[in-house]
């Protein structure tokens, strides 16, 4: 029987917890089933907090842990869940133990934001990891040694599971049941709760981050026209005029400002138009690509798949609107 342990704190994300609890809850009895056995157990569960005391998550559900941290005995897995709004200073108390476990062999998940709580034990350090895709910049701002991998759905890298958007608590429940029961299992499970085994990307979820807050008015100013004009034909060089900055001053002004360059935030600009048109109407990719400013169909569904980890026909399936598809 494998224990896991649930760290819980004020301001958590109660389903993070009580999510993977039922996930494992209905493991166990697949388990028994697929065992024979009645009393077989695979998973064994504990919400532990700091003081042993109630928590108060987020959204004010008032939930009781089982104990303190200076009680839980021997453990086999610990789940770090979702905290909003994001922490800036985790419980030392609670990073110092989260650290002294994994440094004496106890794997460790965290989920969504809960890996901003992981990150800031250092474990994470020179590693790779993933958290939910919006808070992606925030991340990378305060934790710059950490290989972050937003697109990913799961990563495991040296016993540090990290997983993506608060509903990824479903992918961390196969990776456990896979972990401490067999791929068999986790089969199983996956079509009892619905969830697909093979959602290993974020990005065909991301919206645009299309900064503006970085206080380059030439910039912002760029930006403004190249959203109200990404159909046409455009010429960097040109856009730099508009706005009275030699071309090259305005490709590392642009840079410097948003974090790319203006190529590829016209790219990204130009996508996002793809995503809204195949979500919203039934025109072919042809026409989508040319309405956009493309010319060259087979390109931009490289483009398109290279971006989203989908094909502009899987992005339509599975996220278009249900009179767009008819």
């Amino acid at each position: 029987m494998s224990r896991i342990t649930f760290l819980a704190a004020d301001g958590c994300l109660f389903s993070g917890i009580a999510g993977l609890i039922d996930a494992l809850s209905i493991a166990n009895l697949w388990h028994r089933a697929m065992q024979r056995d009645d009393h077989a157990t695979l998973f064994k569960t504990e919400i532990v907090s700091l003081d042993g005391r109630a928590i108060r998550a987020h959204g004010g559900i008032a939930a009781q842990a089982h104990k303190a941290l200076a009680d839980v005995g021997p453990t086999d897995f610990i789940v770090v869940p979702p905290h909003l709004p994001v922490a800036d200073t985790p419980p030392v108390e609670m990073n110092a133990w989260v650290a002294g476990r994994h440094r004496r062999g106890t794997p460790v998940g965290a989920m969504c934001t809960g890996v901003f709580t992981l990150a800031a034990t250092g474990l994470l350090d020179g590693r790779r990891a993933t958290t939910n895709w919006h808070f992606a910049r925030l991340f990378r701002k305060r934790y710059p040694r950490v290989d972050l991998q937003p697109e990913k759905m799961l990563t495991v890298d040296g016993g540090l599971v990290c997983t993506g958007a608060a509903t990824a608590f479903f992918q961390l429940a196969l990776h456990l049941i896979e972990m401490f029961g067999t791929p068999e299992l986790a089969a199983v499970c996956a079509k009892a709760l619905l969830v697909d085994p093979n959602q290993d990307c974020q990005s065909p979820y991301a919206l645009p981050d299309l900064r503006r807050d970085h206080g380059d008015a030439a910039v912002a100013e760029a930006q403004v026209w190249l959203e109200a004009n990404y159909a046409g034909e455009v010429a960097i060089d040109a856009v730099a005029g508009r706005v009275g900055i030699s071309p090259r001053h305005f490709k590392r002004r642009f840079k410097k400002a948003t974090g790319e360059t203006p190529l590829g935030y016209l790219q990204r600009v130009r996508i996002e138009a793809a995503k809204k048109r195949l979500e919203t109407t039934r025109e072919s990719m042809n026409t989508i690509t040319w309405k956009i400013g493309y010319e060259d169909s087979s390109s931009f569904r490289r483009l398109f798949k290279k971006t989203t980890g989908l094909s502009p026909r899987e992005y339509r399936d599975k996220f278009a609107r249900v009179d767009a598809r008819a």
